[in-house]
């Protein structure tokens, strides 16, 4: 009997190996995506500055949700459907699965095309953002390809085959960079407004697209010559196949979209809410006078004042109205409103270029959820419970491991980081932002896995319900928040704590409840918890330290300068050699907080590591899942 148990226990493993080789696949590719992406959106924040920032982030964001609605649950059908029918070894149901599903991606595509070409304008009047209409026409085509990579990737995903899906994301990234920022800095350079270089910069997004889709055509018809010929099952029905892929990909689908719908309203509401209080109640001015000159709006509004009727309220609400022509129109309407305009631009472009370094943590989970509801799926399929337990466990564990210390790091150097990476923003309001959203990066990535856990097993309902609970708690609680005018942009991340604690914290009592040999919570989070807690007091100490430094060498070179009395030239001398010596001071300060920054950052991954074996967070069954992980397990002692 051991003997017959034995081939049955080395194949488990092979497939979990194999789950967990995908896995380090796709990190690895998108790891090398998002570090192109950071080449992209870092210098094209600098290039079209925070008002440009914001025309791109809302015109993405509307893309985002007709792409999650287009693509997001069908790839995932596909993927689930493929692997399943690869384990009962049904090849002509694979192939008819994925004809089937690419028709369906193709009529979604066009649907979105249309909605987001000849509905630009009202899509950007509902952002609150009329300059963002350019970019959501420039990416109007990217829908369709998009929808035809998620099939093609989909289905490569179902043979356990992720290097076409990393390859593809590596093409379509560096088209991004190379175009997009070409564009982009011809065209500021050309004069043109911010709106028009986001515009060029979303177009280098249309391109990569269609050159990876080039390349997976090219990939799948070359995996076809290899596919064996001749099979003999006989596939199902067209009805009951695309019935089957609905009933995964629906409820998938809402779930996912769900992010990107919550983040359209969620951002249409904050920039909608920055409008009306800097006009409802100039109070909220205090926060920003430091980067923003609000004698122009002043005036704006004194003149817009005198031209309402008497006793007429002097709401955002009665603006409105006279700028789309529903009540009279006032010329200090339409100035007034562009100014209001402006400065939310300005502001949520803070706020935008924290939330790409935000999604970076968010973007790598992306490996670990495209694997897990294949390989889940797979060992139920062949009744494996405890290989599939084991899979659902490690993905939790690993993904524990990854986000606590990014989390962790993103709030205690929030304000470092954006001063390094993002010179263009304003630190004073784009740091304490991204340490607020810091807090928020754990809870949403171990959401995600949590949700591809449950929907693994078959809960793909579940998930849905919770993320509309925390997309509301998110939505009520920005809506509130950022009207207080002693908090204004600064609340924008709020909402994102609130709603994915909630969720995660919902998703971990439902993983308890209905999937069986469900991990231990304990064994998940404490261990990478107090490492990421050592480790970010290491980071914040050794910055201080670093900091100080840095800026205690640049008071001495410019004392030494103001002391100086001989220099020649007389007082003028003496003037132009303190001035070098305050210009020698900035660029030391720039230099040293860089280097403090990075110093910090380097520290803070030693220490991590050094933490991670000694309190064993890491188990020898969870690194043997991986690609080489007995090697690495007996190089780490365990």
């Amino acid at each position: 009997m051991a003997r017959r148990e034995a081939p049955s226990r080395r194949r488990v493993g092979q497939k979990q190996n194999t789950f967990f080789g995908g896995a380090a696949i796709l990190a690895a590719g998108i790891l090398v995506v998002k570090l192109i992406g950071m080449f992209y959106k870092i210098p094209l924040v600098n290039i079209i500055g925070a008002q440009g920032n914001t025309d791109f982030t809302n015109a993405y964001n509307i893309y985002a949700v007709l792409l999650s609605i287009s693509t997001a649950g069908l790839p995932v059908a596909v993927s689930k459907l493929v692997s399943e029918a690869n384990a009962q070894g049904r090849r002509c149901q694979v192939r008819r699965t994925f004809q089937l599903s690419l028709i369906m991606f193709l009529a979604l595509g066009a649907v979105s095309f249309l909605v987001m070409f000849f509905q630009a304008d009202a899509l950007a009047g509902m952002m609150h953002d009329t300059k963002a209409a350019p970019g959501i026409q420039a990416l109007a085509p990217a829908v369709v390809c998009v929808g035809c990579l998620a099939a093609l990737r989909g289905y490569s995903q179902g043979h356990l085959n992720m290097t076409p899906t990393s390859v593809s994301q590596i093409i379509e990234a560096l088209c991004k960079l190379v175009i997009g920022l070409s564009l982009a800095w011809w065209l500021i350079s050309a004069g043109q407004p911010p709106e028009v270089a986001a515009a060029g910069a979303i177009t280098g997004v249309t391109v990569g697209t269609v050159a990876a889709l080039v390349y997976m055509v090219i990939d799948y018809m070359v995996a076809r010559t290899r596919e064996p010929r001749l099979a003999r099952d006989v596939p199902d029905r067209a009805g009951d196949i695309v019935r089957d892929i609905l009933r995964i990909a629906i409820p998938i689908t809402l779930s996912s979209s769900m992010v990107g719908i919550v983040t359209v309203i969620d951002s249409s509401l904050v920039q909608g809410q920055l409008q009306r209080v800097l006009l409802e109640d100039p109070a909220c001015w205090a926060l920003y006078t430091d980067f923003v000159d609000f004698a122009p709006l002043e005036r704006a509004v004194a003149a817009w004042k005198e031209g309402l009727e008497a006793g007429a309220p002097a709401t955002m609400a009665a603006l409105t109205a006279q700028v789309d022509g529903q009540l009279a129109v006032q010329p200090a309407a339409q100035e007034l409103y562009t100014l209001l305009e402006s400065i939310s631009r300005a502001l949520y472009g803070n706020y935008g270029g924290a939330l790409n370094i935000y999604n970076l943590p968010i973007s790598l989970m992306a490996a670990i959820t495209a694997s897990v509801i294949p390989a889940v799926s797979g060992a139920l399929a062949r009744r494996d419970r405890r290989g599939a337990a084991r899979v659902s466990g490690s993905a939790l564990r690993i993904t524990a491991l990854l986000v606590c210390p990014m989390g962790v790091g993103l709030f205690v150097m929030g304000k470092p980081i954006m001063g390094l990476l993002y010179p263009a923003l304003e630190q004073e309001v784009a740091g304490p932002l991204l340490s607020t959203l810091g807090l928020a990066t754990t809870f949403v990535c171990m959401m995600m896995v949590c949700n591809s856990v449950l929907q693994a097993h078959g809960f793909v309902n579940l998930p849905v319900l919770v993320m509309v609970l925390g997309g509301g708690v998110k939505i009520f609680a920005n809506y509130h928040v950022v009207a207080m005018p002693k908090v204004g942009i600064y609340g924008a991340p709020v909402g994102n704590i609130l709603c994915f604690s909630l969720c995660l914290l919902l998703d971990l009592v439902l993983i308890s409840r209905v999937i069986p040999r469900r991990p231990r919570y304990l064994d998940v989070f404490a261990k990478p918890a107090a490492a990421s807690a050592v480790m970010g007091a290491g980071a914040w100490a050794v910055y201080g330290l670093s900091a100080k430094l840095f800026l205690s060498l640049g008071e001495g070179s410019l004392n030494a300068a103001l002391s100086s009395g001989g220099t020649p030239g007389g007082l003028g001398g003496r003037l132009c050699a303190i001035d070098q010596a305050a210009q020698q001071v900035l660029g030391l300060s720039r230099v040293g907080s860089a280097l403090a920054t990075l110093g910090a950052i380097g520290v803070a991954v030693v220490i991590y590591l050094v933490l991670v074996v000694v309190l064993r967070a890491i188990t020898r069954e969870d690194l043997s899942l991986m690609p080489k992980g007995e090697r690495i397990a007996r190089l780490l002692g365990l």
